[in-house]
């Protein structure tokens, strides 16, 4: 692949067609930015999915934590109570 596109490129150099080819090159700058550009989205996306995931193992955690201190403040109440 890139032997073809360094092939357009001599060519063009050679048939002095300097037009052409900053328009080649344009289009191949053009190229490369969208593939960077999709690059970061992907990693955008990617690390969204990993914070959604770490948000979600958070929330149980603290709904866990507040069952077990609720049961806690029960047991507690219940002692007092008794006492």
């Amino acid at each position: 692949m890139i032997k073809f596109f360094r092939q357009i490129r001599y060519n063009l150099i050679a048939q002095n067609q300097t037009v052409k080819y900053l328009k080649y090159a344009i289009g191949e700058i053009i190229l490369v930015v969208i593939g960077i550009l999709i690059a970061l989205q992907i990693n955008n996306w990617n690390e969204k999915r990993k914070n959604d995931l770490k948000e979600s193992l958070l929330i149980k955690n603290i709904i866990e934590d507040l069952r077990l201190d609720s049961i806690h403040i029960s047991q507690s109440m219940n002692e007092l109570r008794t006492s």
